[in-house]
C-alpha cells in the first residue's frame, strides 16, 4: 500500500502588529511567498487541504487547495498555541519546552496544543490511507508534533525553525513515520 503523506506547511509571514491571532493576515512579502510553496508543490498529487481556522494558515494554503481545486476544510484543533500576556519572550519559550506541561496565565501547555493536533492528525491518517494531504500550520503547532514523533526535539529546534515561514515538513506514514524538511523561506520573527 502507498505511504499516506502530509505535508505540514507553517504559514507564510503575518503580521505580528496585529492584535487578533485568529484574524492576523499575511504581509505583503506573505502572499507573495505563497507562489513559491506554488512552485515547490507543482507536479505533487494533493488529495485534500486541511488548516487551521486562524487567517494566516488559511490563507498560505487556500492558493495551493485552489491549483489542486479541492476545498481546504479547517479543523480547530489545528489552530496555534493560545499564548497568555508578554508570552514571547525567551526565559518562557525555555521553560515551555523544558516542561511541555507548564502554560503561563492565560495560555496553552505544548503538551495541550500536541494532544489536540496529533489526536487531528490520526484521523488525517486514518481517513486518507495511501493519499496525500497538505495540512496548513503554525510555529509551535507544528513543533509540538515534531516533538511528538522526535523526544529529542526541543527548544533549540524550536528557535531555529522559528523565522521560517512559510514551512514545509513532509510526513510519510507507513509501518513508521518518516519526517523531512522539504522547504522554507526565511523570514524575522517580530513580537
Amino acid at each position: 500500500m502507498s505511504p499516506t503523506i502530509i505535508y505540514f506547511v507553517r504559514h507564510a509571514e503575518s503580521l505580528h502588529t496585529w492584535k487578533d491571532d485568529r484574524t492576523r493576515p499575511l504581509t505583503e512579502a506573505g502572499l507573495l511567498d505563497r507562489v513559491a510553496l506554488l512552485d515547490y508543490f507543482k507536479g505533487i498529487h494533493i488529495d485534500a487541504v486541511y488548516s487551521s481556522p486562524y487567517k494566516r494558515a488559511y490563507d498560505t494554503v487556500a492558493v495551493l487547495a485552489e491549483t489542486c481545486q479541492v476545498l481546504v476544510q479547517t479543523d480547530e484543533r489545528l489552530r496555534e498555541r493560545k499564548a497568555g500576556p508578554d508570552s514571547n519572550n525567551r526565559a518562557l519559550f525555555i521553560k515551555r519546552w523544558e516542561n511541555l506541561e507548564f502554560a503561563e496565565a492565560q495560555g496553552e501547555s505544548i503538551g495541550m496544543v500536541q494532544r489536540r493536533n496529533i489526536e487531528c492528525v490520526a484521523e488525517l491518517t486514518a481517513g486518507y490511507a495511501g493519499k496525500t494531504i497538505i495540512v496548513g500550520t503554525h510555529g509551535t503547532a507544528l513543533a509540538s508534533i515534531l516533538r511528538y514523533y522526535n523526544q529529542d526535539y526541543g527548544f533549540n529546534d524550536f528557535m531555529r525553525i522559528l523565522n521560517w515561514m512559510p514551512y514545509v515538513v513532509k510526513a510519510e506514514y507507513t509501518q513508521s513515520v518518516q519526517i523531512s524538511e522539504e522547504f522554507h523561506i526565511e523570514k524575522i520573527y517580530t513580537a
